[in-house]
């Protein structure tokens, strides 16, 4: 057993550091294409360029992207539903690569809000591209290939976050106490705490 402390500890169940470098840098390096997508293609809904380009699908993709869908969306939050998914993106590239890679254990806050960015938003555009499909009757390359992405990095990140949760769990389980959970879940690991995280990790 690896003490908690190394930066290649393992931590139950998987024989891997879902905090690795390696493994964020992806989710970053994902996050950044999907990024540029859905700007580029906010900007085509707010008008500000004149063609969107797509090398399968052609104009549907501009009937997508100005469908009445797309409109009542913006009507909802205000901003082109592409720039939304903008931000989430971003969000996703800024807690990618925010922490250590022990930030399982000491930044449980930090990987769960990750996850709450990643997986929710990430599953929800992805259903959202496939109705639109549906919906409208036209497709959109560069909107299918963003929920691609977004259904990767759900992937990519619900070990990290499920690492954090059994962490908690576990805390929370060993003493039945709020006030050490919760100093757990911002970052000060209780003696309790560190001991649990020592068995959980090899």
């Amino acid at each position: 057993m690896k003490n908690s402390y190394s930066m290649d500890a393992h931590p139950y169940p998987w024989d891997y550091n879902p905090s690795s470098w390696s493994q964020r840098i992806r989710v970053a390096f994902l996050a950044f294409i999907a990024l540029i997508i859905a700007i580029y293609l906010g900007l085509y809904q707010w008008q500000l360029i004149d063609n969107v380009w797509d090398p399968i699908f052609g104009e549907q993709s501009a009937r997508v992207l100005t469908s009445d869908v797309s409109h009542q969306m913006t009507e909802w939050i205000r901003i082109p539903d592409a720039i939304l998914g903008a931000w989430a993106y971003l969000g996703d590239l800024v807690f990618a690569l925010a922490g250590s890679t022990r930030r399982w254990q000491f930044r449980p806050w930090l990987v769960l809000l990750f996850g709450l960015d990643v997986i929710p938003l990430g599953i929800v555009g992805a259903i959202l591209v496939i109705l639109q499909g549906v919906v409208i009757g036209s497709w959109c390359f560069l909107c299918i290939i963003s929920a691609v992405i977004s259904l990767i990095l759900v992937v990519l990140a619900y070990d990290e976050v499920f690492t954090s949760y059994i962490y908690l769990y576990r805390v929370w389980k060993k003493t039945r106490n709020l006030k050490i959970l919760w100093k757990t879940f911002c970052g000060t690991p209780s003696e309790e705490a560190n001991e649990i995280a020592n068995n959980m990790v090899r």
